[in-house]
């Protein structure tokens, strides 16, 4: 190895001065041959044919490199009207595009939106309807209910005002001493209402103070169908019945109305309608029709 790298620095030494002795020998040789020339090597005529040629060599290089470059330049502008042709044409193609798939996308959408507004409307409308329907129910309901509570109302005003009718014919009849004019005064609360008992019962009291003890006792009988339980009704029939001095028949009603209200025994005494009955041997059994009475009961 280390031999090879010596000859190779011998070679590198050795080299230029070999390459300047065969450059010496050639210009020495080109000096002995200009020396023996005995005439000019060319011509004018060559000469002028050698600078013709030599123009006309150089005017074909400038029309070669002139064409050269205008090729160049067409290639070039070819290069760039393709280019921008295609740009163009991209371009325009891309904006085709761009347009068809807008097209497309606004009638789908707008069918989507037609669709959706109608849905909207349909459900809307249904919605509406179930509404008015409910609403119509409710409004109808509170119709009625205030139909009901008017209805009601007027009821009650009526009778407020027929109770304040009545009232006033109660105190009249009160505050009047004459059998006639109460006979009245009952009438016309009969005549306001017709179930009044309490009121045929006290016309009955008028009527036999009229010495009418049997038109008393059929005023009597008229409100137990009324109120079967009334016993002011019996206590009157038994005045009626004394008066018609039907004893048995009196001494019944009065123990029906002393069953029923225990206060008629302090009223008994002191009441002329009574006092026949009284003073009558059957009254002896008043005590034990009572108790029969109240063990029926």
């Amino acid at each position: 190895m280390s031999r090879i790298i010596r000859i190779l620095i011998l070679l590198n030494c050795l080299l230029p001065t070999m390459l300047l002795a065969e450059g010496g020998r050639e210009e020495e040789h080109v000096a002995d041959a200009i020396e023996d020339l005995n005439k000019p090597l060319y011509s004018p005529f060559v000469e002028r044919y050698l600078l013709d040629e030599l123009k006309q060599l150089r005017i074909d290089q400038a029309t070669t490199k002139h064409e050269l470059m205008q090729q160049i330049v067409d290639r070039e502008h070819n290069s760039v009207d393709r280019g921008v042709a295609y740009a163009t044409d991209t371009v325009t193609y891309f904006f085709y595009l761009i347009a068809a798939s807008t097209s497309v996308l606004v009638l789908v959408g707008w069918t989507s939106i037609r669709d959706m507004k109608e849905r909207v409307h349909a459900l809307a409308d249904e919605k509406i309807s179930e509404l008015i329907h409910e609403y119509a129910g409710r409004l109808e309901t509170i119709e009625t209910q205030l139909h009901q509570k008017t209805q009601h109302i007027e009821e009650n005003r009526e009778e407020i005002e027929l109770t304040q009718d009545v009232q006033s014919l109660w105190l009249r009849a009160q505050q009047d001493s004459s059998p006639a004019n109460k006979i009245t005064i009952y009438d016309d609360i009969l005549k306001l209402r017709h179930d009044d008992f309490e009121a045929l019962t006290y016309k009955a009291d008028a009527v036999l103070e009229l010495n009418e003890p049997q038109w008393a006792a059929n005023l009597c009988h008229q409100a137990l169908k009324i109120d079967p339980e009334y016993s002011y009704a019996f206590y009157q029939l038994a005045c009626a019945y004394t008066a018609m001095e039907q004893f048995d028949e009196a001494l019944r009603y009065l123990a029906e109305a002393l069953s029923r209200r225990e206060s008629y025994e302090e009223a008994i005494r002191e009441d002329p309608a009574l006092l026949k009955l009284i003073n009558h041997k059957v009254f002896s059994g008043l005590t034990e029709l009572i108790s029969s009475i109240q063990n029926k009961a």
